[in-house]
């Protein structure tokens, strides 16, 4: 999935665990997200949420990450 069929989310500015919850919220809804997330935390606490929920999560620059939901996990 090309990155600009991603939906986006900027978690900025917001303390952990905003930005994981902002991330599970969109992840109900899409198979992609990019998330902007800029707390220290957010890089740890996003790889736990995607370690435990079988995603996949790259690290796209700082304080920007893509996370996606395997392809067993669209429903």
């Amino acid at each position: 999935m090309p990155a600009n069929d991603a939906f986006e989310v900027d978690a900025r500015g917001m303390k952990c665990p905003w930005p994981v919850l902002r991330a599970a919220r969109a992840l109900r809804e899409h198979s992609a997200i990019i998330i902007r997330a800029d707390d220290p935390q957010a890089p740890t606490e996003l790889a736990a949420l995607a370690r435990e929920q079988g995603w996949t999560l790259s690290g796209i620059g700082a304080d920007h990450f893509r996370i996606e939901r395997g392809s067993d996990a669209s429903s």
